[in-house]
């Protein structure tokens, strides 16, 4: 029978190559998380401009229809200064208010 004989550097350099596979296997589970983070910020971002979008379109049809109606005083003052009240809010809130969400290491643990 052959017997296998292994020297120690042989050992050290499975050991070594173990741990190099170790980090890129590492490595690239914190890339795809991360890649996995940034679509779902961009598809919150799209959603949010389609709402926006549609909102907008809707507020300038009642606004059209409402002023080729010769819409007059109160009516017209409504018209045009409600969607501004809304959109002053919309506008004022999506440039002061932040979420932070602060990174947990370790899964969900308290």
């Amino acid at each position: 029978m052959n017997t296998i004989s292994v020297t120690p550097t042989q050992v050290l350099a499975a050991a070594g190559v173990l741990l190099v596979l170790a980090l890129v296997w590492r490595t690239g589970c914190r890339r795809a998380n991360a890649t996995a983070n940034a679509a779902r910020t961009s598809v919150r971002l799209i959603s949010l401009g389609g709402r926006v979008v549609v909102n907008a379109v809707l507020i300038v049809i009642v606004q059209w229809v409402i002023i080729t109606n010769r819409g007059e005083g109160c009516l017209l003052f409504v018209a045009l200064g409600v969607p501004a009240l809304l959109a002053s809010f919309t506008l004022t809130r999506a440039l002061t208010v932040t979420a932070y969400a602060p990174r947990r290491r370790g899964g969900d643990r308290k």
